[in-house]
């Protein structure tokens, strides 16, 4: 699996996301190796996530936040001071994985209570992100194509979505996401907690 080794110093974001992954492995009383088994992910690897010594990617994320019970914009509404009710768009949380070519913002303001949020995906040409489970089995998501082409596959049946595009599904096994145009690709993701 390859990682963002953060060079001049960790992002404050990802100081604040080590800290709250070490925070829930520590309230679950597990070690570094159970949480490895739990995970599929090296200790080490975990190691120097929990430390801020890498950016994780979103795969890794993932992979944690499954295992967590958390979607993704939960975690990172945790790393987070207050929620709040708006959120401008300068003030979206915007987290990047640089391996993979994968921006995401958090459009939706985060609260921990809501079974909904909305999530801005972009990724770059060439991009492919394959998440080996969801972070919720049963997860509810909406994919709205605004700009390019987007491929998903989910449940071993591939879809093509184009600018305007929607598909829905749930989500109970394996998913990949990818740039299938020249061009970027810009989508909406509606996520709703079964």
């Amino acid at each position: 699996m390859k990682q963002h080794v953060v060079e001049g110093g960790p992002d404050p974001v990802d100081t604040r996301l080590g800290a709250r992954l070490a925070e829930l492995r520590a309230e679950r009383g597990w070690s570094l190796g159970e949480l490895a088994e739990r995970s599929g992910v090296s200790k080490s690897t975990l190691s120097r996530a929990e430390r801020a010594e890498i950016s994780p990617t979103a795969s890794l994320l993932n992979q944690l936040c499954s295992v967590y019970g958390r979607t993704m914009s939960q975690l990172l509404s945790e790393v987070e001071a207050e929620p709040a009710l708006l959120v401008r768009a300068a003030d979206q949380q915007v987290w990047e994985d640089r391996a993979s070519g994968f921006v995401r913002r958090s459009v939706s303001p985060p609260h921990s209570g809501l079974r909904g949020e909305l999530v801005e995906g972009r990724l770059a040409p060439g991009a492919d992100i394959a998440y080996d489970r969801p972070p919720v089995p049963g997860l509810e998501q909406h994919v709205w194509v605004l700009e390019g082409a987007l491929g998903v596959t989910a449940q071993d049946v591939d879809h093509h979505l184009d600018a305007g595009d929607c598909l829905r599904l749930r989500v109970w096994g394996p998913t990949r996401f990818r740039c299938a145009g020249p061009e970027q690709v810009r989508y909406v993701l509606a996520v709703v907690l079964p």
